[in-house]
């Protein structure tokens, strides 16, 4: 259908149909067909759904210039439509894009643009991952105390509206903190909270990653039966979902 629409210079119905099937091949990991889907409609004329499924796909396979262009461009056409629950999630896509690309100083500035939207349209879920996001550049900008602030902010609205997956990444989060602070054993009891919620989603990686951060607390505090116990589960784990530079950071 999408096809037929877009040789008839159907415009309306592209576009439906594009948002449509790109939401489900991104879940699916369909990234180069997302790509190929929305360049389509767009030969159409301007779409922010297209541009911004467009830029997912294209900052998903590691071209971040491509990506941060599709976003920008979504931003400018979701602002002039008044559509601020898709303005705050491409704003925090941006914020992700330059985190990633390192400049932490305007992946906050973007990521502070974010948080008054989600919590102006009472997208709890988009607020807690904005302000998990905020923790994660202050983490990397060796400003451990306020990272652990933003994340203990975002640990309770996650688990509010049931989002295991991004409780399970808070957990750890608050537990490198703790780990870069030198409290072990606290590390080790976020860490530890952060395992079973990992296996219960079926996050292998993140699980993988986990196991990994108790074997490293567990030898800073002498136990290395224990530790060497913890880098051999997480070891195959890593080496299953193709991790390199995890199995060797285990190794």
């Amino acid at each position: 259908m999408h096809r037929l629409a877009v040789a008839g210079r159907q415009a309306g119905i592209a576009q439906g149909v594009g948002d449509r099937v790109g939401r489900v091949w991104l879940r699916v990991s369909r990234f180069a067909d997302v790509e190929a889907l929305a360049t389509a409609t767009l030969t159409l004329g301007p779409h922010a759904d297209a541009l911004y499924h467009r830029g997912q796909a294209r900052q998903t396979t590691g071209r971040p210039q491509p990506a941060l262009q599709d976003f920008q461009q979504a931003l400018a056409l979701y602002r002039q439509a008044g559509d601020r629950g898709n303005e705050a999630a491409t704003l925090n896509n941006i914020g992700h894009l330059y985190n990633g690309l390192g400049d932490r100083r305007r992946a906050l500035d973007f990521y502070q643009q974010t948080l008054p939207i989600t919590r102006e349209v009472g997208d709890r879920a988009g607020e807690a991952a904005t302000l998990n996001n905020i923790g994660t550049v202050y983490d990397g900008l060796g400003d451990r105390r306020r990272a652990l602030d933003f994340y203990q902010q975002a640990l309770p609205i996650r688990r509010e509206v049931g989002d295991r997956a991004g409780e399970a990444a808070t957990l750890n989060n608050i537990g490198t903190v703790y780990d870069g602070l030198g409290d072990r054993r606290r590390a080790l009891d976020f860490y530890q909270q952060a395992l079973p919620t990992l296996r219960e989603v079926g996050n292998r990686a993140g699980e993988a990653a986990t196991l990994n951060n108790i074997g490293t607390v567990y030898d800073g505090l002498g136990d290395r039966r224990r530790a060497l116990d913890f880098y051999q589960q997480a070891l195959p784990i890593q080496r299953e979902v193709g991790n390199r530079a995890g199995e060797a950071t285990t190794l």
